[in-house]
């Protein structure tokens, strides 16, 4: 842990803020470091929130002896942040900031020789040495770099660029018509998450290093109109480099239009420098193939893989082949979980890996030679990111009310130790919240994990209001992570306890618990969910008829049905950006083989009585009931859930006389809001709350609609 001096220091040097000089070559913008922030009576407010240090980027020396991260602060005035590079050894001590600039620094890495940090600022490469001196810009090609890559013996580098390869703007089309704004579309996937499609795509290309310089680079996808990394959210965890630095492996989805939307079908490629021949790697895998990684002596090929195509919420599996010919294996068959964050030993004996196991992340080590799997770490934490520094893992850890630290794991105990110590100081200024896994049991008998946050010094003789969380997905691992959008802790900081329940769907309960969701929305989960609250409410502390519920996405859709079906068990809802009618989702989403696989098929198929079961659930078809005040909260640049659901859902509700709100987002999706908006929805969503389950407002009676 960190201690004394080293720890006062290092907040010392993280308090400098805007009075700091910009370095050159950054942004003319002012550096923002740790803000201050007005602490009244240990309250947590939204502004203490946005004052904690994000810790992101971690990377292990080759040595194992130090670690480089980014910490990323954000100034509420401007709004806006930037992340800056910080260095400690192994053990915590000797902390120190290496960066000080008005720029992010990012995609930070260690050169394989260890005697430089690499890292990006402004979409160039940068390096600087582990004392802090020699910074220096070693990139000098005009594109922008989004990633990188280098080879073990660090001679070659492999560089992320967007690359323009198709015409569909104005501009490429009529060079006459300069202040037109329009996008041409021929097929689908036009647009992706929160982006429409503009013609460019991510290219890997090889460069060679000379010295610190990067020299020349060649596109190794040369007129291909396909991403590696994988758009939205893939980087450079999807390239590897071969241990002698002749072949690399990347992940792509080589489809197009209407087969990208509707297949999840990325392979492995590999590429040899010394013919620059192709060759694709995994055949006939209709799933996810991606993230591969070399064995230590190279004759091996490890990947995480999907079986089934069109779903992207399957198992992951560990794949195995022998290199470069041999058969492949799934040597994860016996973990009922999705290995993640894989990472060799050097004598290739060992993979370290996360893993959730009942809704937590916990690391592993995976026997290669017996191939069985042993858990290390127990506990209500997510650990995240595994990497080895010596006899020790390095981990990112968080619970419900921490945000993420750098931790260092010992693999024989499994017990863990705080190294960053980022929020230390500020956490220790405040009032903070408890949470607690409970396990429910369902209508159907099961025994469901169900998170409890608990407001600070709760006191069981009092009574306290309720809020629901209904998670969206509506697969993925509902774990103890810490959430700057949905913060459970702030929640509980207001006063309320907050219930979380790992309902039918979420995918850290095993894969048969994920499985359950698809084609039955809003039946068996949303019995989980009122399982959940009816328990609670059993609690002598619980203000039953005080209950409120809120989700996003999927959660939305749960809490747009629960208002037709929940006959007065809640007060309030907020839905945030969630799905109200799920037959016209299903043709304005962007990637449609979710809908496909979710829903079993299209609304228009009359015969398929799967879909057409699914579409009868859709929550527009049970309006009818609506009569407890609700607030919409959506993105415009939300394309996943297009903010036409949630103007639908307000609309709807306002025509039919229930007390409504609307909040929109025009220039942001629901997943990444700017300070200021983010403050703003908290804001919003304590005054509705509020307004509700602890002022004793009652809603007013719905209005009759009107011819």
């Amino acid at each position: 842990m960190n201690k004394g001096l080293a720890a006062c220091t290092m907040l010392a040097m993280m308090a400098c803020n805007t009075t700091d000089q910009k370095k050159e070559g950054t942004s003319d913008q002012t550096v923002i470091g740790a803000p201050e922030v007005k602490i009244e009576n240990g309250q947590m407010t939204p502004e203490v929130l946005w004052a904690f240090g994000r810790v992101g980027n971690v990377s292990v020396s080759p040595d194992g002896k130090q670690i480089a991260y980014t910490v990323t602060y954000y100034s509420i005035p401007e709004n806006r942040g930037n992340a800056d590079l910080y260095i400690m050894d192994a053990d915590g001590t000797n902390k120190k900031q290496l960066t000080r600039t008005a720029a992010s620094e990012s995609a930070v890495a260690w050169k394989p020789d260890g005697k430089a940090i690499a890292y990006l600022r402004e979409g160039k490469l940068w390096n600087i040495a582990p004392d802090g001196s020699a910074e220096k810009q070693v990139s000098d090609i005009e594109q922008s770099i989004e990633g990188f890559l280098y080879a073990p013996a660090g001679d070659k580098i492999l560089l992320v660029i967007p690359t323009k390869i198709e015409k569909c703007m104005n501009g490429d089309l009529y060079e006459d018509l300069d202040k037109a704004k329009a996008y041409v579309y021929d097929d689908l996937m036009y647009r992706h998450w929160d982006t429409w499609k503009d013609g460019s795509y991510n290219h890997l290309y090889l460069g060679d290093v000379k010295g610190d310089k990067v020299k020349t680079v060649e596109d190794i996808m040369p007129g291909e109109p396909f991403d590696s990394p994988v758009k939205p959210f893939g980087g450079t965890e999807q390239i590897a480099w071969s241990p002698d630095g002749s072949v690399i492996v990347y992940t792509c989805k080589k489809l197009s239009g209407r087969d990208y939307a509707f297949q999840t079908n990325s392979n492995l490629y590999s590429y040899t420098l010394a013919d620059k021949q192709t060759r694709l790697l995994t055949p006939d895998m209709p799933g996810y193939d991606q993230n591969p990684q070399f064995s230590p002596d190279g004759k091996t090929l490890l990947w995480s893989s999907m079986r089934r195509g069109g779903y992207e919420a399957d198992k992951e599996r560990m794949m195995m082949m022998e290199w470069p010919n041999g058969q492949m294996v799934d040597v994860s068959d016996s973990l009922d979980a999705s290995p993640s964050s894989l990472q060799w030993t050097p004598d290739g004996k060992t993979i370290y890996l996360t893993a959730p196991i009942k809704e937590a992340y916990q690391i592993f080590a995976f026997d290669v030679a017996s191939r069985s799997f042993r858990q290390l770490t127990d506990g209500n934490q997510d650990y995240q990111h595994v990497a080895l520094a010596g006899n020790k893992l390095i981990a990112t850890r968080t619970t419900l009310v921490d945000p993420a630290e750098i931790y260092s794991v010992d693999p024989a105990t499994g017990k863990g130790t705080d190294l960053s110590q980022v929020n230390k100081d500020l956490l220790s200024k405040l009032n903070l919240p408890t949470f607690e896994k409970r396990f429910v049991t369902t209508t159907d008998n099961k025994q469901m994990v169900t998170w409890v946050v608990y407001p600070p010094k709760f006191d069981a003789s009092k009574k306290y209001p309720i809020l629901l969380m209904c998670t969206g997905g509506p697969q993925g691992v509902l774990s103890p992570s810490f959430s700057y959008r949905w913060s459970y802790m702030l929640m509980a900081a207001q006063g309320y306890v907050v219930v979380v329940p790992a309902r039918r769907g979420t995918s850290g309960s095993g894969q048969e618990w994920a499985d359950a969701i698809s084609k039955h929305h809003g039946t068996q989960d949303e019995q989980d969910l009122l399982a959940a609250v009816d328990e609670i409410c059993k609690e002598p502390w619980a203000d039953k008829d005080h209950v409120g519920a809120m989700g996003a996405s999927y959660g939305g859709f749960s809490i747009f049905h629960l208002a037709g079906t929940h006959k007065g068990r809640f007060k309030a809802f907020l839905a945030h950006c969630g799905i109200f009618n799920s037959e016209f989702m299903y043709p304005t989403t962007e990637e449609m083989f979710f809908d496909e696989w979710e829903n079993g098929g299209a609304p228009w198929d009359k015969d398929n009585k799967v879909a057409q079961n699914t579409y009868s659930h859709s929550p527009h078809l049970m309006v009818k009931n609506w009569n407890t005040p609700i607030m919409i909260v959506h993105g415009e640049q939300d394309f996943r859930v297009p903010y036409s659901q949630g103007m639908a859902a307000f609309n709807t509700a306002r025509m039919l006389g229930v007390e409504s709100r609307l909040l929109i987002f025009p220039t942001e999706n629901h997943w990444v809001l700017s300070p200021q908006n983010a403050i703003l929805w908290q804001r919003e969503f304590f005054k509705w709350f509020d307004k509700y389950l602890k002022n004793g407002d009652k809603p007013k009676e719905a209005e009759k609609p009107k011819a």
